[in-house]
């Protein structure tokens, strides 16, 4: 037999891998190069940007006094002696991590019970979660709006937080996890050991459920601070009770570039480089809350999958 086919077939195997590899590098790059674009503007001034200053993505203008410049001109920003900003993202700190908080305790034991115990109108309560989940927020804006309103809570941080933990989602990803992933006869085990429920779920449902604690918390907290309706509507009435997700936008609508008008009328000017630094500042957050949960997310991806 000839060697010429099979060295054919390992050239093509050869060219069609470097082709994809090619092809995955080139998709990269028209997603990455926006994004660095865009964190470079951190590192450059205002007029250096207008000027055309640093050739490509002004790599020959990045300083670090940029940075601090424009974080010092977004330390100013707001009324008396400014600051408004780190409040913000202290305020989106506080409600996102109590809203993880609650989402991952009241999760947990409702995933185990839909999962694992048996009760009335257990169907109809899980048909339920599963529409909630799917539930646009916006539908719920108004409705929560009257009912925080009618307690005289507007404008105050709690209830923001209390409501952030309401997260069906994690609730249906702990009814998967203990459906897929927690063994029949474990339990049958515990209950002839003369466990109750109570102590079946605390000494062998939460060991088994790091992984969906993981997801849920991962996922509700990016689902709380990137909240955006729900902060609009109940914290307009106090400056320094916003969170970031509606603060960036006023800092938007008070920058020059986008509305000439209210900005004239401002001490503070902001403009792309401070926006943009606002921007990356307030994805901080997200990011350590990722790079922190990644082993347990990387272990989580299979919940629910079922062995073949």
């Amino acid at each position: 037999m000839s060697t010429a086919a099979p060295r054919n077939r390992t050239a093509a195997a050869s060219a069609g891998r470097y082709g994809r590899i090619v092809t995955m590098v080139v998709v990269a790059a028209f997603f990455l190069l926006p994004i660095l674009g865009f964190v470079m503007l951190i590192f450059q001034s205002e007029e250096g940007l207008r000027s055309g200053e640093g050739g490509l993505f002004g790599i020959g203008a990045l300083s670090w006094e940029n940075v601090v410049y424009s974080w010092n001109e977004l330390s100013k920003f707001g009324p008396g002696d400014g600051h408004v900003f780190q409040r913000w993202l202290l305020n989106s700190v506080v409600v996102a991590t109590s809203g993880t908080i609650i989402a991952v305790v009241a999760a947990i034991p409702a995933g185990y019970a839909f999962a694992r115990l048996r009760f009335r109108f257990r169907k109809a309560f899980l048909f339920v979660t599963l529409l909630a989940m799917v539930m646009p927020n916006t539908v719920l804006v108004i409705p929560i709006f009257l009912e925080v309103n009618a307690i005289g809570a507007i404008g105050q941080l709690w209830p923001v937080a209390v409501i952030m933990g309401f997260f069906p989602f994690g609730v249906y990803l702990a009814y998967i996890h203990f459906m897929t992933t927690m063994p029949h006869e474990l339990l049958e085990a515990a209950r002839i050991d003369g466990l109750g429920e109570v102590k079946t779920f605390f000494q062998i449902g939460v060991p088994l459920a790091k992984q969906a604690i993981a997801l849920v918390a991962f996922f509700s907290f990016v689902a709380n601070w990137i909240n955006f309706f729900l902060p609009l509507a109940l914290l307009t009435s106090s400056q320094e009770n916003k969170l970031i997700s509606i603060g960036i936008q006023e800092l938007i609508g008070a920058s020059p570039m986008f509305n000439a008008t209210v900005a004239a009328g401002l001490d503070v000017k902001l403009y792309l480089p401070q926006l943009a630094l606002a921007t990356v500042v307030s994805m901080l957050p997200l990011m350590a809350m990722f790079l922190g949960a990644q082993r347990f997310l990387v272990k989580g991806q299979t919940v629910g999958a079922v062995k073949g």
